[in-house]
Formats: structure tokens, sequence, C-alpha cells
């Protein structure tokens, strides 16, 4: 088959987002229940709100009253139901044909909160006789002065016949706050006292009137209270003075609230220009952000009359006589509790996707398949872009079937608020959320514990909003910047973004109205939840890319202040060896060898070996007091296309910590080597797109089969069509997963032993340049471990590979040459036969007699070989090393045949070395001069 070269962005793009589709096909049913979640939470909404109904939107106290009534003076009693037979909660949901005449008033402040800083003392607050300030500024003092004058009527009206009429003539006030509507005027309905404002006062002067009729009928005391008019030069003294008499806006704490202020401007004769100012804090119900009505009209018609009667004379009146509201048919209480819960649920909901995102990552990152990808070409680019859109594909569709789900049944959470802004929210929190899952992923490398952090970050968050964050929104005195610093949490942003949402239902709910539409954007709180969320997600998605680079790829931290321009050079010259002069004098001619053999191809202007490893080293820095671990000695090595390199040692040899800097897990404390011309250290990007590995643990996705991963792997080395189908297919008959059916079963289904072969097939599918095996065969029975070597050994023919294994069989038949690793140096190489004759220059004699008979067999192998030396001795059972120098093969033979002849012989053996034998000895000699060296 022909190389296909290396994979383009979008082939190795379309390999990950088949697997992605192929692994959700395989999760199908978690993600049915994972979509059910919010469809329950719905449901339940639902039912509360059905229950709400029932016992308190529907009960007899929030519907107008009805009574059994003789209508027709017949006897029969009929239904009958008006704002007479109901009482005062009742009657508020009765219809109002003809709804009363109010009179109309000024909010003036409370007894207590009036201003006092023009009086000589404040102990007018102490018996609640404190004047009304009202405060003048203009262009013409004089001119002000006059409309200041006739602002305010001297005569509190007696009983007439035409109250409305009479009570108009008067400037009326009340500290009764407005209500959302005026079919009942709060400061006529209150226990409070309506005051009329005049120049002066008779000391606790106060008229009882009645108003109205049954049942709207009230007596009041109308109590009179001295209206103070005071001039300010400039229009600023009036800002300055409002504010700081306001509630806080005092250094010194202390209120001191200003009725009404009026700025006269340019005001003359010709022109009547007036700017008015007046409390509309009175207009919001904490946070229930339910509009109140204001009482500006009667500020209007003062400052108009008195303009007037300057114009005209004292004896023109322009009454202002009542306010009225619309006519009201009969209404229901209509609260919709569901909203007004709605957010914690829908919090939940939402955040819900965080943890399902960020176990994801963190499977891939404990599991290494993302690094195992990463060889196999897989870049980081394709990476993050398939793996993003894949996540928020699934989120866009999450949120899609909540809208869905809440609207179907009929939540007027969903019904009510413009699906448009609701959908721009959701997707932006989204794409947040996965920013911030890849970004807190760089934190754990265990699935159960990033599980666990992020639930408690999804309940957290929920119950935090509910219980914390919307009490402190509906207190008006806590500082609304301190808010905005709180939804910079991601998990409060997202709770007050669905809280609007549900303020705006619930209000629209209310009044038969919508909820939430574009024109409203700016008056409620989202745009400021926009800004947060679309800045936080930008951020966070460059610090979770910047993060990633770091930790996956061993980018250099300031990598984004190099030139992108500047190309790193393909290799680098061999580096001077001055401080490894003694070890290289010390190593064995083989090694030695080797080394300069290394040394002349990096001289070279093109390479014609796959490997060239040039003085690779690497050192593990102390811990805990301890010194640093030389891993890796200085390691010399060529590898051409073509052979297959066995490395053997023993268990903490540096065998895979060569492997890991070779595959790029690991950086070199110095040295570097080459792939393909490749340096591993400046372009291991492009190292991985030629490369194979079978790491020494299976990292496979559980749910997927033989044959996907293949597929997916495959399309990683740019094999498509027939050429992907026929390379799968002739993988998995090679490593005999083809037949019955294995090759279509789940991954996490296979034996240890099918899971081995399956790595294998992977790191050799699409015909890679180089590949690296850490021990392939592990767990394998023989009959598939030899059918395993013959397939490594057929794709070696234009393949570099390097192999680790503890099998002396393994090595000597798959191997064209063979390096023996002892503590982190390469003590000898050279093919297997080289070897045995280098290392292995005496046979091997084992005898098994009776246990008397120990001592002579003993003295004939002496008569045979004076330096023969005893190397095993156990129940009867001798093992000697006979020099070949010393003996031929006839005269052992000799020497048993006489041996039989005087005793009995049980068993008897002459072996020539085996590889194991120089194994042994070569480990040994190695580790016995590292410890004297």
């Amino acid at each position: 088959m022909a190389d296909p070269g290396p994979a383009s962005f979008s082939t190795r793009a379309n390999a990950l987002l088949r697997k992605n589709l192929t692994y959700q096909k395989r999760n199908l049913w978690s993600n049915v229940r994972l979509i059910m979640i919010p469809f329950y939470l719905c449901i339940f909404l639902v039912l509360i709100q059905l229950l709400f109904d029932t016992k308190v939107n529907n009960s007899a106290d929030n519907r107008c009253g009805c009574d059994l009534v003789d209508t027709n003076g017949d006897g029969i009693r009929e239904k009958v139901c008006g704002i007479q037979y109901s009482s005062a909660d009742q009657g508020f949901f009765c219809s109002i044909p003809s709804p009363p005449l109010w009179p109309p008033l000024l909010q003036i402040p409370r007894p207590e909160s009036r201003d006092v800083r023009d009086l000589n003392d404040d102990s007018c607050r102490r018996t609640g006789t404190c004047p009304v300030t009202i405060l003048f500024t203009g262009n013409n003092r004089s001119l002000g002065g006059t409309v200041s004058g006739n602002l305010l009527t001297t005569s509190i009206p007696a009983n007439s016949s035409d109250l409305l009429r009479a009570l108009a003539n008067n400037v009326l006030g009340t500290t009764a706050e407005p209500d959302f509507t005026n079919y009942l005027d709060t400061g006529i309905a209150s226990n409070l006292s309506i005051y009329s404002i005049q120049p002066r006062c008779i000391l606790n002067a106060s008229l009882p009137f009645s108003f109205g009729q049954p049942p709207l009928n009230f007596t009041k005391e109308l109590r009179c209270v001295q209206g103070l008019n005071l001039w300010r030069n400039i229009s600023r003294e009036v800002n300055d003075d409002i504010f700081k008499g306001y509630r806080k806006g005092n250094p010194e704490g202390k209120i001191n609230e200003i009725a009404a202020a009026y700025d006269l401007l340019n005001t003359d004769r010709n022109n009547f220009n007036v700017h008015i100012w007046y409390n509309s804090t009175y207009k919001e119900d904490g946070g229930s952000r339910l509009i109140k009505l204001v009482r500006v009209p009667r500020s209007v018609n003062l400052v108009s009359n008195a303009y007037l009667q300057f114009l005209l004379g004292p004896g023109t009146k322009m009454l202002f006589e009542y306010a009225k509201e619309m006519p009201k048919p009969e209404t229901s209480l209509r609260l919709d509790i569901a909203s007004l819960i709605g957010p914690l649920f829908f919090t939940w909901v939402i955040l819900l996707l965080f943890p399902v995102i960020l176990s994801s990552l963190v499977y891939e990152k404990q599991q290494h398949l993302r690094i195992i990808m990463k060889m196999h070409g897989l870049g980081d680019g394709p990476y993050w872009m398939i793996s993003y859109a894949y996540f928020l594909t699934i989120s866009v569709l999450y949120v899609i079937c909540l809208m869905i789900f809440g609207s179907a049944i009929g939540l007027k959470f969903f019904r009510l608020n413009d699906y448009s802004i609701q959908f721009a929210f959701y997707f932006i929190y989204v794409n947040l959320q996965i920013a911030l899952a890849f970004l807190v992923s760089s934190l754990f490398t265990k699935v159960k514990t990033a599980t666990v952090a992020a639930y408690i970050y999804v309940f957290g968050s929920g119950l935090l909003g509910i219980f914390l964050l919307s009490f402190l929104i509906e207190d008006s005195s806590f500082p609304r910047g301190w808010i905005i610093v709180m939804e910079l949490f991601p998990g409060f942003s997202i709770y007050r973004g669905l809280y609007e949402f549900a303020q705006f239902a619930f209000r629209g709910n209310l009044r038969g109205q919508d909820g939430m539409k574009w024109k409203d954007f700016s008056d409620s709180a989202m745009d400021e939840v926009f800004y947060i969320i679309i800045v936080e997600w930008f951020l966070a998605l460059i610090a979770a890319y910047y993060i990633d680079k770091i930790s996956s790829s061993g980018k250099d931290p300031l990598f984004f202040l190099q030139n992108p321009f500047k190309k790193s050079p393909l290799r680098r010259p061999s580096l001077q060896r001055q401080g490894s002069k003694v070890s290289v004098e010390m190593e064995k001619p083989d090694v030695t060898q080797e080394r300069e053999k290394v040394e002349k191809l990096m001289l070279q202007s093109s390479l014609s070996h796959a490997i060239v490893c040039d003085d690779l080293k690497k050192v593990y820095p102390g811990r805990d007091g301890n010194p640093p671990k030389l891993a890796v000695r200085g390691l010399s090595l060529a590898v051409p296309s073509g052979e297959c390199f066995g490395m053997l040692g023993p268990n903490g040899a540096g065998k895979t910590s060569f492997i890991n800097m070779m595959t790029g897990l690991l950086k070199p404390t110095s040295g570097t080597a080459l792939v393909q011309g490749l340096d591993i250290c400046n372009d291991m990007e492009r190292v991985y797109t030629s490369m194979g590995v079978c790491p020494q643990h299976d990292l496979l996705w559980e749910t997927l089969t033989g044959r996907e991963h293949l597929l997916f792997y495959g399309r990683l080395k740019n094999l498509k069509g027939s050429d992907l189908d026929q390379a799968v297919e002739e993988s998995l008959k090679g490593v005999n997963l083809f037949h019955g059916g294995v090759a279509d079963k789940p991954a996490g289904k296979y034996s240890g032993g099918m899971k081995r072969r399956l790595s294998v097939a992977i790191s050799l599918i699409g015909n890679p340049k180089v590949v690296y095996m850490d021990e392939p065969s592990t767990g394998l029975d023989p009959a598939s471990r030899k059918n395993l070597w013959t397939v490594i050994k057929r794709a070696k023919q234009n393949t570099a590979i390097i192999l680790t294994t503890h099998s002396m069989e393994e090595a000597e038949f798959l191997c064209d040459r063979l390096g023996i690793f002892v503590d982190g140096g390469l003590q000898c190489i050279g093919n297997p036969k080289e070897l045995k004759g280098r290392y292995g220059g005496s046979y091997v004699l084992t005898m098994t007699t009776s246990s008397e008979h120990e001592q002579k067999v003993e003295k004939l192998i002496q008569d045979v070989s004076p330096n023969a030396k005893k190397i095993y001795h156990i129940a009867g059972t001798q093992k000697f090393e006979l020099p070949k120098e010393e003996v031929r093969i006839s005269e052992v033979f000799q020497a048993v045949e006489k041996a039989k002849s005087n005793f009995t012989v049980f068993a008897w053996g002459l072996a020539d070395t085996t590889l194991e034998d120089v194994f042994i000895k070569v480990a040994r000699t190695g580790q016995a001069f590292n410890v004297f060296s």
C-alpha cells in the first residue's frame, strides 16, 4: 500500500468527529436520561403550580366575594358577586366599572425623615412637627420667590357638598407609598393621616372628614403640616441637598429627605421652563421589581398653578380635582409561583451539563486517551475545534429541549419571555460553561474527584443563588456594585439571568402581559449579565488553551512571545560532551562504536536512519531530601528503517523513561533525538504524524469496538475509503480479532490479551515510519504471542521499531539488534548471535542424582573442566558452567557415560548459553559497575 502521507487538518477533525458521534451513539440511553432530568423538573414545577392554584390562586379569599341574593323579589336567591359582598381582600378582584375619584396627593417624607438642616434644631422630629421642605432655584430669583409663594394655600376645607373641589383647593400630602394601581389609593385607605401642606399651621390643627360610599367609605383625619419653601442659588446645590439627604447619601448616615424641588431655569413671563425633582425610589417594590405609581401629577399641577397666578393674579386657579383609574373587569389572583422558584431549578438544569463535560475531559486525561490520540497524529487544533463543537452541539440541543419541554407543559417562565432572548442567554452561557470545563479539567487527574467537585459547584450555586444572591438583589440598601462583583462567579451570573426571566414572567402573568422583550433588555440587569458572561467566556477560553499548551504539549510558559514565523531547525549538531568524556572511555567497544556512528550521522546533511538519539539524558529532580535520579545516562542510538531494535533491562533500568521521551511525554534534560530528521524537542507535533505507539497499558474507549478504534486511528493516518476498510480488515485478521464477531464487540468486553492485540494493531495501522512498543505481548497465550510476532515482523519491513520486552524468546525472534539497559545506561548492543557469542563463552551442564552422589558429580566435573563453576544446586540437581575453551562436547558425553556406570543419574543435559544467560550476566555486571563507579 502506498504511503498516504500525513493527514490534513480536516481529515483529522473528521476522524475525531466520527469517533465522538459513534461514542455518543453508544451512550444513547445515558443522553436520554440526561435530557429527561429537565423534563422531570419542569413537571415538578407544574405540579407545584397546580397545587398553588388550588390552594391560593383559586381560593375564596382571592376572588371577588359572592352571596345568594333575591334579585327579583320572587323569593329565589341567586348567586351574585360584587364589591358589596366582598371583604377588603376580596374587593381587589371585583369588577369596578366606575372607579372612585381620589383627591390627588403629594408624596412627602415621614415626619422622622424630613429635612431639618435649615432649622435651628431637630426637636421637631420628637414631636412629629417637622416641616415639609420644597426647594426652588432658577435664573430669576425674584420670579422664583413669587412662584414659590403661590405654591401653597392657607385654608383647611370645611364640610362641603363638593368635597373633591374643596380638597382640590388645598395641597394634600401623604407619607403612604403608592400602589401598583389606583383603584384604591393607599393614602386614603391606610391608617396614616392625610396632610394639608400650608405656609403656617396652628399647633396640632386637624379636621376629620368622611370620604366615599360603602364599601369604599373612609373616615380620615386631615392634619396641617408646614410647607417650607427654600431658595438655592444654583441647581448643583439642590442636587447636593437631595442626594445627601436621601438615606445613606449623608456621610453621617442621617436622613434629611426633600419632598420636591423645582428648577425654574430661564422662566419669565414669556417662557415657562421648569425641571421637577421627585423621589422616584418609591416606584419599585424591593426585589419583586413591580413598578408602582408615582405621585408626580400633583407636583406638576402645583408649579403650573403657581405660575398662572404669577401671570394672571391670585384669583386664577387651575384645579386638579381628582385622579381616576380606568374601569376594571373582575379579575382573579394569578401568582406564578413556578416562575418565582424556577431560577433555582433551572440553574441546576443548566449547570448539570458542567459535570458531564468535565468528567468527559478528565476521563480522557485519566485514561491517557488524549495523549495516545496525539501520539497518533491528532493535533491540538482539530482536537479543540471538534471537542468544543461537539460539547456545544450537545449543550444547545439540551437547552432547546428544555425550552420546548417548559413551553409545551405550560410554564410561564418560558412562554411569556421572548424566546430569542432566552436562547441567546443560554447559548452564550453554555459557551462559557464549556470553556470553564476545559479550564478546570487541568486541575483534576481523577474522574471521581472532578465529578464530586462539579456537583458541589452545581448544587451550591443554586442554593447560594436563592438564599443569598436573590436576597441581596432585593435589598435596595445593598450596593449594586457588589452585586456585579458577585455575578463574576459563573454560578451567580446564570442565576441572575434566570432571576430576571422569572421576575418578568411573574409580572407579565400577574398583569396579563408579556414577559421580557428586547426593549426591556437595558431596563433589567440582563445587559450587565450578558457582558460579564461574554468577557468571562473569552478569558476562560484563552486561559484554558494556554494551560493546555503548557501541560499537554510541553510548551514553554512564554511560548506566545516567540516569533511565529521563525522556523525551528530540523536538527541540531552534536553537542560537545566534555562532561561525559570519562564515561565514554569506560563504555564497552560496541556501545562506543554506536556513539561514534551517531556523531557521524549528526554531521550529515540528510539522515539515512529513521531514529537517531544523540547523547539523550533524563534526570528527575530530587524530592523529600533525596538526590536527583539519573534515569537515562547519555544514550546514543541509531535505528534505520526496516530494523526492530529490542531494549532489554531489569525493572527501573530507564526503558520507559526513554520511550516517554521519544513519544513526547517527557522532555529530555539534555541531548536530543531525531525522528525522520525532526527534532523531538522542537518538532514533536510533526513527529506524531509518522509515529505509532503501543503503550505499556492499553488505552482504549470501553464502549467503542475494535473495528471502530482502528477506523478512528486509520483516519488519523490519512487512510480513506477502500484503503481504510482494507487496512482495518487486515489489521483485525493479523491480530486474530476478525472472526467470531469479536471485531464488533465493545473493547470493554475484551479480555486482557485481546486488548493487548488491539493496541498492537492500532500502533501499526497506516504503516507509520516509526513505532514504539512497550512490552507488546504481555498477557498473551503462546499461540496468540506467536501470531502477534509474525504481524510485527511483517510490519517492520518499512518501519523502524523500538521494542521493550522481558521475554528473551520474543527479543530473539523479533529483534535485529538488542541493547541491554542497566541503571539508565546502555551496557551492550548487537544482534542476538553476537551477544551470545560475546558474553556466552561457556556450556551449561545440568545433572540430577541422589543427594549422596552430589560430591561424586562435582569431582567428575572438576576432572573434565578444572575452571568449571557451580551456578545452581538444590535437592540433587546441580548446574555447572564449563568454559568452552577447556572442554569438548565429546569429552562431556564420555564423562557422563562414566558417571552412569558408577551411580544412578536420573537426568542430565548440556546446553549452549541462552540469551537469558547473557541478559543476567550483563545486568549483574552493569549493576556492580554502577555501584562501585
